[in-house]
């Protein structure tokens, strides 16, 4: 399976994330409310026609997710010594290297587990206007005995919600590692050196407001912020917000941290020890962003929360607008909040996640042709474009199996009426 669907398949279907009642006042938020250290505001935001209640199960279900790393981890490992202990003696005696090898896995399943618990702690407190400790109950036991806050406010976990903590290990790997290097250079460099061309000739560059959805753990806004722009990622994930904000406010160095994103892959290893490649995080500071740089975060549904015509001067997206049900939805979004002048950067496939092949939800899935032709019809004009870049998404370089995708780039702007 495409390694995005593990992570993002179900993303456009998550109905809870957090978005504030008064939408002026949380666009403010967004760009003056610096609570970290990092200048970095999470902001939350409740969708429309979810409860409270809904909001807070939802946010438990996936620190519970987290949570459950580890002991799903090893129990896929005991299943593995459950069927050799039944196989037939001599054939145990031939796989004694391979007992040692899991040995090691489940050690390093227990490792990943100590980043796990940093990205959940004090969670509760990741949104500056919803309190998630609200009647003295804080997320942070969920999972580790509090059987009446479980039933209360979890979901069942699955191997599906098992599967996108994975992911977002993967998706460390691909934002903020040496490893990823590659990724951001065929991913994020041309959209970086877009962004720096068309507004080269501007002499404040904080003066030039640039919008990420879909910024998954932030390292593309910040990237942008760190020239100078001022910048917001949007997410709606939340395994995505969770551990952008453990990344970008919590970790104040360069490879601090240690972990084994494969792990718990598999299939297709040349050597054992490919899957227990140990990878080392941030590959830089978070926090080396210029003074008064202007980034932040925001938390939510992209097409809710921004309905500010004529906002920002680019709209950045990359491995973003196959995520919609209706990708007009999105062309229309980027067109309204656009400035006069104003470009739309885009880089990515068209994987189309909510299709029936991945999803049980309503979508459409056009060709590039047609939605270069609706791109145009809002009025947008193309400005640059290239077929058939090759890019890859959150690959292991030691893998027998890699995925590349032969993407659309380009650039299309605004016109002044």
């Amino acid at each position: 399976m495409d390694p995005r669907l593990k992570s993002d398949v179900n993303h456009a279907n998550h109905s809870i994330a957090a978005k504030h009642t008064d939408e002026s006042v949380a666009e403010d938020n967004c760009h003056k409310n610096h609570k970290n250290l990092n200048k970095v505001s999470q902001v939350g935001r409740r969708v429309r026609g979810v409860d409270e209640q809904q909001e807070r199960q939802h946010f438990y279900h996936i620190v519970n997710c987290f949570r459950s790393y580890q002991i799903n981890g090893l129990s896929r490992v005991s299943k593995t010594y459950r069927y050799m202990d039944s196989l037939p003696e001599h054939h145990q005696k031939l796989l004694t290297n391979y007992r040692n090898h899991l040995q090691n896995v489940c050690e390093a399943i227990e490792h990943n587990y100590k980043i796990i618990e940093l990205i959940v702690e004090d969670i509760s407190n990741l949104f500056e206007n919803i309190d998630y400790t609200s009647d003295g109950q804080s997320c942070e036991g969920v999972g580790d005995g509090d059987q009446a806050l479980k039933s209360q406010f979890l979901k069942s976990y699955t191997s599906v919600d098992s599967d996108k903590v994975n992911s977002i290990f993967k998706q460390l790997v691909r934002e903020w590692t040496d490893q990823g290097f590659n990724e951001r250079k065929t991913c994020f460099e041309p959209i970086l050196t877009e962004i720096d061309t068309y507004f080269k000739d501007w002499k404040d560059k904080s003066a030039v407001h640039v919008l990420v959805p879909g910024a998954g753990l932030g390292r593309l806004p910040f990237e942008i912020a760190k020239r100078g722009f001022s910048c917001q990622g949007n997410e709606y994930s939340l395994f995505m917000l969770f551990t952008s904000n453990f990344i970008l406010n919590k970790c104040k160095d360069r490879y601090i941290h240690t972990f084994y994103p494969w792990a718990q892959h598999y299939t297709n290893n040349v050597r054992s020890a490919d899957q227990l490649t140990a990878v080392r995080f941030p590959d830089i500071n978070p926090g080396d962003l210029p003074t008064n740089s202007d980034f932040s975060m925001a938390a939510g549904n992209f097409i809710e929360i921004y309905t500010e015509v004529e906002a920002w001067e680019c709209v950045s997206t990359t491995f973003f607008i196959d995520t919609a049900p209706n990708v007009i939805d999105y062309i229309e979004t980027i067109w309204n909040i656009l400035k006069p002048g104003g470009i739309w950067v885009n880089i990515g496939p068209l994987l189309w996640h909510n299709s029936p092949e991945f999803s049980d939800n309503d979508s459409i899935e056009p060709s590039f042709e047609i939605i270069r032709e609706i791109i145009i019809s809002f009025g947008f004009e193309f400005i640059k474009e290239e077929t058939n870049v090759s890019s890859y998404y959150t690959q292991n370089p030691h893998s027998m199996l890699a995925y590349e995708y032969h993407s659309v780039f380009f650039v299309c702007k605004k016109p002044f009426l």
